[in-house]
């Protein structure tokens, strides 16, 4: 892991009071997995233009240009924009597919074990290159005969006479999906097995990257003739359901190396019950059973894989994720955490207040809150410890930090984007709707580190500590990438073109800093882009199946009528059990899968309740993001315990108190949809500042310290109750929560009652 912190060292007598500056470095880098190959010389050649040409394809597709609008010469065997939506697609989960299995191993790489002792699981691996070059040859095959012009059309489709019993259906099965499914599952099971050494290839991960490519060629191929209308029957043809087979293989054990087992084994639970639910009893029971034929040519559409994560993924994430690596050639990172410093570095518990200003700033556009935590948190966790924070409550503070970045516009993680497509509603609706209920969470955040730094007499860091505020002032020009995107998406500029021209505008603002974007450092901004977009493109392929699992049963549907007979009892009861359902189907998830997948179960039946569809959405969107810190299964708690080097249960714990305030913003929702900037300005502006000061008063009393002193038990119990009373959002409800804080703070002051117990929060708490 790259070194985040510098102390810089002068003999200047005028330089000394720089001696014990802290500076952020690295924050940009990435970091390396465990299982992440390390290539050299001309393997990584290889390997960083294959990630180049990835990236740029994005780049390029998105934006409608092919290389004959430039020279003017038609190109046969280049790809002509814009692409047609499925095509470009599956293109897409192809490329991450070869990528992500040439540089993710499956198995974790450690420094004192030797490889490359077991050369004959090679050769077993070379052989399967043997059935998966007959399957891309019939591929081939397949494509050159529909383009052939030699098929019969109908309405003006190219028909496929792939029916059982044709010869075009025998050479599916016997020189197709049988050698595909051979190549496929025999690579994955050798690539358990297979030690290679961390610089090499591994031959059974040379087999799944061709498999991935032959599925897409195939699938590019067939899609393009009548045969896509088929998808979702019983008469979809059989090599689609093979191709879907071999790519849903491949999808899994992608995610399973790039985001661990816990949306695998949900995505497994979902593919039993889709071939079990027949035997079922109650509302998960079907009427019939689904063939393998209909299920797997079915979960391999824009119902499925290639439905509306993918349709995120392919654009607007890849897109964004291009952005994130040209700010990172240009170092900005590194600027916004020094930045957060300066501003609030000389705070009470100084470098708390940091991590919620730089892990905002990170978070919103890196996508994942695990990975956010580690950008920033090996920086910010060992300051805070520095300065008197529980090594336990460090890392809660980061986790809790880096999750709210999932939740702050205008990029949100990529969550706005995914809601967008979802709803239909417009982007900059989503991304306005979003500001108060981010101003609440990490209001809420602030109020419970510093008040954890009051109760604990904590210092802020030292002026000479800290960078210098006004020379960073003089490079705000660092924000303008920023700025750029913010107003051409407010201008009415679509997400892609205003996504391009920031990205555009961090090249050019590069130029004004040290570290100059030239053509070699553009390059190496694509090649980053390629390989952090894996991960995101993988998990939410995995998605997918599920969400097609969900559209062929119904599930959902069913999920909904639950919902609606609980709301028959209470309709606060059936929002408690949404919410049940979106943490637990989001725990040990990335956010942008967790709310696809909820988005698909809970929020059909929120809407049914009476719900608005965007209250709706954000409520889901909300449990989702906030399962990266809810026990027992909290991905970015756990991150940051690795770097404090505390229990990682009782980190996800203090995390889950830090955040308390998440698991109570979505219910004012339902309550007050001004919240959600509906309404008239005195309205949202009333609902805004009246829901600050109730997550002030309930982190008062989650903390036990109001207004300068401890707070007696009964007291804390009277600030909860206040808190919840202002949170509700009527007048009536405002102004007995605006008394009950007056007389609580009347009592403290003149009775002064002391707290019966006093919580050492370093320790236990």
């Amino acid at each position: 892991m790259a070194e985040h912190t510098k102390r810089t060292e002068t003999t200047d007598p005028a330089a000394l009071e720089d001696q014990a500056t802290v500076l952020a470095e690295g924050v940009d880098e990435e970091p390396i997995e465990g299982n992440r190959r390390l290539f050299t010389g001309s393997g990584y050649m290889f390997i960083a233009a294959l990630s180049t040409l990835y990236a740029m394809f994005h780049m390029i597709a998105l934006n409608g240009v092919s290389v004959s609008d430039w020279t003017g010469i038609e190109i046969p065997l280049l790809p002509q924009f814009p692409m047609e939506t499925w095509n470009f697609r599956i293109v897409h989960i192809a490329g991450a597919l070869a990528l992500g299995f040439l540089l993710f191993s499956a198995h974790s790489f450690h420094p004192d074990k030797e490889y490359n002792k077991s050369p004959l699981l090679s050769w077993f691996a070379l052989a399967l290159t043997i059935p998966v070059l007959i399957a891309g040859v019939t591929a081939v095959g397949f494509a050159s005969t529909i383009s052939s012009g030699t098929l019969p059309q109908m309405g003006g489709l190219i028909t496929w006479p792939a029916f059982p019993g044709t010869e075009i259906f025998q050479t599916e099965v016997r020189w197709f999906g049988i050698p595909l499914l051979i190549a496929t599952f025999g690579g994955i099971l050798l690539g358990w097995f297979e030690r290679r050494g961390r610089e090499l290839f591994a031959a059974s991960d040379v087999v799944l990257a061709l498999c991935g490519a032959v599925v897409a060629v195939y699938l590019v191929a067939i899609y393009g003739t009548a045969a896509r209308n088929s998808v979702g029957t019983p008469f979809v043809p059989v090599g689609v359901a093979f191709a879907a087979t071999a790519g849903a293989a491949m999808i899994m054990e992608l995610t399973r190396r790039v985001a661990g087992l816990a949306l695998v084994i949900i995505t497994g639970v979902f593919l039993v019950y889709t071939f079990t639910a027949h035997l079922l009893p109650g509302i998960l029971a079907v009427q019939s059973a689904y063939s393998w034929q209909r299920f797997f040519g079915h979960v391999y559409s824009d119902a499925g894989i290639l439905g509306p994560t993918t349709a995120v993924s392919s654009t607007y994430i890849i897109l964004f994720i291009i952005f994130a690596a040209f700010l990172q050639a240009s170092k900005v990172g590194d600027y916004f955490v020094n930045f957060a410093f300066a501003t609030a570095g000389r705070a009470r518990g100084g470098p708390a207040k940091v991590a919620i200003f730089a892990s905002g700033l990170m978070g919103m556009i890196n996508g994942t809150s695990a990975g956010n935590v580690v950008a920033t948190g090996s920086l910010t966790i060992p300051l805070m410890k520095k300065v008197g924070y529980h090594k336990k409550t460090a890392g809660a503070i980061e986790a809790a930090a880096s999750t709210g970045g999932q939740i702050m516009p205008p990029i949100m993680g990529a969550g706005a984007f995914i809601m967008a497509e979802v709803t239909g509603i417009p982007y900059q609706e989503i991304a306005i709707a979003a500001v108060i209920p981010a101003i609440l969470y990490f209001a809420s955040i602030y109020f419970m580190v510093d008040f954890e730094a009051a109760k604990l007499n904590m210092r802020g860091m030292r002026e000479d500590e800290l960078p210098k505020f006004a020379k960073l002032v003089r490079q705000a020009y660092l924000f303008i990438p920023i700025i750029i995107l913010i107003a051409a998406l407010f201008l009415g500029y679509s997400v892609i073109r205003a996504g391009t021209l920031a990205t555009v505008a961090a090249a050019v603002v590069s130029w004004l800093t040290p570290h100059r974007m030239g053509i070699r450092s553009i390059i190496k901004a694509f090649e980053l882009a390629g390989v952090m977009s894996i991960q995101i493109i993988a998990v939410c392929a995995c998605a997918g199946i599920i969400v097609g699992v969900i559209s062929l049963t119904g599930v959902g549907a069913r999920f909904s009528a639950v919902l609606l007979d609980l709301a028959g009892l209470s309709q606060l009861l059936a929002l408690f059990f949404a919410m049940c359902i979106a943490i637990l189907l989001g725990m040990g998830m990335p956010t942008t899968a967790a709310y696809a997948v909820a988005a698909s179960v809970v929020a059909p039946g929120l809407i049914q309740l009476g719900i608005p569809q965007l209250t709706a959405h954000f409520f889901v969107f909300y449990f989702a993001v906030v399962s990266a810190i809810t026990p027992p299964v909290a991905l970015a708690s756990y991150a940051a315990a690795g770097i404090s080097g505390a229990n990682p249960m009782e980190t996800s714990v203090a995390s889950f108190k830090i955040g308390i305030a998440a698991f109570i913003v979505p219910f004012m929702f339902f309550y007050n949809s001004a919240i959600l900037m509906e309404g008239s300005t005195v309205e949202i502006l009333r609902a805004g500042v009246t829901a600050v000061f109730g997550v002030f008063l309930l982190s008062a009393g989650v903390q036990g310290w109001f207004m300068g002193s401890r707070s007696a038990w009964f007291l804390r119990i009277a600030l909860l109750a206040a808190a919840l009373f202002m949170i509700e959002g009527g007048i009536v409800t405002d102004l007995v929560g605006v008394c009950a804080a007056v007389a609580i703070y009347f009592i403290q002051k003149v009775f002064n009652p002391k707290p019966y117990a006093t919580i050492d929060v370093r320790g236990a708490d």
